[in-house]
């Protein structure tokens, strides 16, 4: 026999586990400067105890480890990437729009976010080493390919093409061209905004059949 939920017990438990959702994603707000500065192999919870307000007590509280701590930044902030490549998708009437819509985001968050981007490419290489990782980045990377999958079926739609490659390829082109333009930016490139721009459009042609 079943034993009844007491709804006040109820509202009690859901209450206290949003206050740790939330007190565990402002630790990863505080840690990300730190993280994405020293990256994964020279961070530790120390480390990022040390450069925060929060102790290594509290930290090690809400995170069981540097993995936990890690994986939950780069989960939550490439979530927020996804939403604002969807608001292109949803807001562009045609493919020119959503060209320049894709380029440009792709362009602010190179110049804002250089530094998770290159914490997310140094999770992700670590993964090949480290078990621990795999499946946060598998699930991480499997996002972002349904993110880039919905901008380039939308600019097939809009402009009257078809497909020419499938999903898993188109990621791995855009996110080749991006990485590069990681690289550049980081290296100190003049020009590597520009050329991002011209590399979206470039491989949005490449991805469809011409209509």
């Amino acid at each position: 026999m079943s034993q009844a939920v007491d709804p006040k017990q109820d509202r009690i438990s859901r209450r206290q586990a949003d206050k740790f959702a939330e007190r565990r994603a402002q630790l990863a707000a505080s840690a990300l400067l730190t993280l994405s500065e020293l990256g994964y192999a020279r961070t530790s919870l120390r480390e990022i105890a040390q450069n925060s307000e929060f102790s290594h007590g509290v930290l090690h509280y809400y995170f069981r480890d540097k993995v936990d701590l890690i994986t939950f930044c780069v989960r939550q902030y490439k979530a927020e990437c996804v939403t604002r490549y969807d608001q292109v998708v949803a807001t562009a009437r045609t493919a020119e729009e959503l060209c320049e819509g894709f380029g440009a985001a792709m362009v602010q968050t190179l110049r804002d976010d250089a530094a998770m981007h290159r914490l997310w490419f140094d999770l992700r290489n670590q993964s090949l080493f480290e078990k621990s990782f795999q499946d946060d980045v598998t699930e991480i990377d499997r996002s972002l390919e349904r993110m880039i999958w919905r901008i380039v079926t939308q600019y097939a739609e809009l402009s009257g093409s078809t497909l020419a490659v499938p999903s898993r390829l188109a990621y791995a082109l855009f996110d080749g061209v991006f990485q590069q333009a990681l690289f550049g930016h980081l290296a100190g490139g003049d020009t590597t905004s520009t050329q991002l721009r011209e590399h979206v459009r470039q491989v949005l042609g490449l991805v469809v059949h011409p209509g």
